[in-house]
């Protein structure tokens, strides 16, 4: 496979692999990829080679991760199709395009399927931003398990991989806010063959390219962005064979316990991953669970700046499907935004994006939004490239800021975030007043899997710190979390009697008041109803 995913997208100065049998849509073609059986026989194609299944609904934008690769694979000229929200309580919709040729591609949607559902006070949300007319109940709870499982049951010889966010995210024994336990790996649940974590581009690619050329899938073990369940025999080979040797994790069942010596190893854990994380020198690592080994290939190397560019350039509509009769409010939301969050500081593709949005039909000049998932991040840059290159680091600002990031912005506020003690939000707030700055929203802390953050938060413990005996306060009764939330929102009237509830227990009194270095103003008092009767009426004048 090139090296360069560029390659693969260019489709201007070559032609395809000749491993892959059909040829490329015409560079603007932008029909959108078949959703029915029936969109499929228009094309001419009784035979899919993929199948890519996702909790969303379909919109043909690169906003929608599962749309990206699906977009990025029929570039490549293979025949592929959208299940998009097939509806899990029977095998029936997993049937729909027939049997994939190569593999059925799955993910939960852009965002967990536990997080799309409930807040992070752990109850319903109003609506579903990725389903037409935002309703809710459109996806299943931990959507990748169920999805999988049922693609299994419709045609049990077909291989299938997961992707995007929820089973990146799940990939290693993980802390679930939804139920508060330590879950198994997902793959240990779901009936598939292989996960792809991260940024998916370069390891899907490189499996379509080998399955095409006949490879079984039980025998690609070693694409980089990967991870597979191992028998037991092999995984002891894998540890005493040649370098680079695989990081063997503490065990599921190691981590998994209500106890003490359970969060410290799951503490152990967290670090182990981190420190490999990097994707030009981390190493393959192991994790046992439930009588299994999960292997974890090292993460695969990131995309170039042309390579970035030549995705966003794959012939998108930008538009939801047409079947759709309601909108998709997600979509609402990217469809005239630009997507600058892509950390290079390219603003080469900034402007190349721009030039699409203005093919549509509907945009009339105003950009909605700079947006991405990590906007705070764009135009920052490592300036050693050695150093990159050896970086173990998963984060270039924390637990602090590199020296060699130049950092454009300052973080951003959220409420509930551990270490985050009523004391230092209170500060938080007095520095806002103080400024005349009033947050119009605030963002809760929700404990997702994989982040040293929910690892604070479930074991007490930085990950990261030399002290295994020093505990970390975190905001774990949802009654904290309001208050914290509260305090932000000082200005707010309906906030103000949490406020004074988190001044008290905070022994800061003084800030309740209306001087003008209070927060928030002093209780009203309640008249007492002309009806009423107390003792001091009764009393005999004295």
């Amino acid at each position: 496979m090139p090296a360069s995913l560029a390659h693969y997208l260019d489709c201007s100065s070559h032609s395809p692999p000749h491993s892959l049998p059909h040829t490329l849509a015409p560079p603007l073609d932008t029909r959108f990829l078949p959703l029915s059986r029936e969109e499929a026989e228009l094309r001419g194609w009784s035979e899919l080679d993929v199948v890519m299944v996702t909790g969303d609904a379909y919109v043909d934008h690169p906003a929608f991760g599962p749309i990206l690769i699906a977009r990025l694979l029929a570039a490549r000229g293979l025949r592929v199709a959208i299940l998009a929200q097939p509806d899990w309580r029977s095998v029936t919709d997993f049937r729909r395009f027939g049997r994939p040729r190569l593999f059925f591609g799955i993910s939960a949607g852009n965002v967990d399927s536990m997080l799309n559902r409930l807040t992070a006070h752990k109850q319903n949300r109003e609506g579903d931003p990725y389903s037409p007319g935002g309703r809710l109940g459109q996806r299943p709870d931990r959507a990748t398990l169920v999805y999988a499982n049922r693609c299994r049951e419709a045609f049990p010889e077909v291989p299938i991989i997961l992707g995007g966010t929820e089973a990146s995210l799940r990939r290693l024994a993980h802390y679930d806010y939804w139920s508060d336990t330590v879950r198994k790996p997902i793959l240990v649940d779901a009936k598939a063959d292989l996960l792809v974590f991260g940024d998916g581009e370069r390891p899907i690619l490189e499996l379509s390219e080998r399955l095409l050329r006949g490879e079984p899938m039980s025998s690609i073990r070693d694409v980089r962005g990967t991870a597979l369940l191992l028998p037991a025999d092999e995984v002891a080979t894998r540890l005493a064979g040649p370098e680079p040797t695989p990081i063997e994790l503490p065990s599921f069942e190691e981590v998994a316990g209500p106890d003490e010596a359970a969060r410290l190893r799951f503490a152990e854990m967290s670090r182990l991953h981190h420190q490999q994380s990097s994707p030009h020198d981390g190493r393959p690592l192991v994790q046992r669970a439930a009588g299994r080994a999960v292997y974890f290939n090292p993460p695969s190397l990131p995309l170039q700046e042309s390579e970035l560019s030549a995705l966003y350039d794959l012939p998108f509509s930008r538009l939801p499907h047409p079947s759709y009769a309601e909108p998709v409010p997600a979509y609402e939301t990217v469809q005239h935004a630009l997507r600058r969050g892509q950390g290079c500081g390219c603003s080469a593709s900034v402007l190349r994006e721009l030039s699409e949005l203005r093919r549509l039909d509907d945009f009339t000049g105003p950009v909605s939004d700079l947006g991405g998932p990590t906007t705070n991040l764009y135009g920052m840059y490592c300036d050693d490239a050695p150093a990159a290159a050896r970086c173990r680091r998963r984060s270039c600002v924390a637990p602090d800021i590199c020296p060699h990031l130049h950092p454009a912005h300052r973080p951003l506020l959220i409420a509930g975030h551990p270490g985050a003690t009523l004391a230092m939000v209170i500060e938080l707030a007095l520095y806002l007043k103080q400024r005349a700055l009033r947050p119009q929203d605030v963002q809760d802390f929700v404990p997702t899997p994989m982040s040293l953050a929910t690892a604070i938060y479930h074991t007490g413990r930085d990950p990261l710190s030399q002290d295994a005996s020093r505990l970390v306060y975190s905001a774990r009764r949802l009654r904290d979390k309001k208050l914290q939330r509260a305090l932000l929102m000082y200005w707010d009237h309906s906030q103000h009697e949490l406020v004074r509830e988190a001044l008290l227990l905070a022994g800061r009194r003084d800030l309740i008041g209306h001087g003008p270095g209070c927060l928030v103003p002093p209780a009203a008092r309640r008249a007492r109803p002309a009806h009423a009767v107390v003792a001091a009426d009764l009393a005999p004048p004295t």
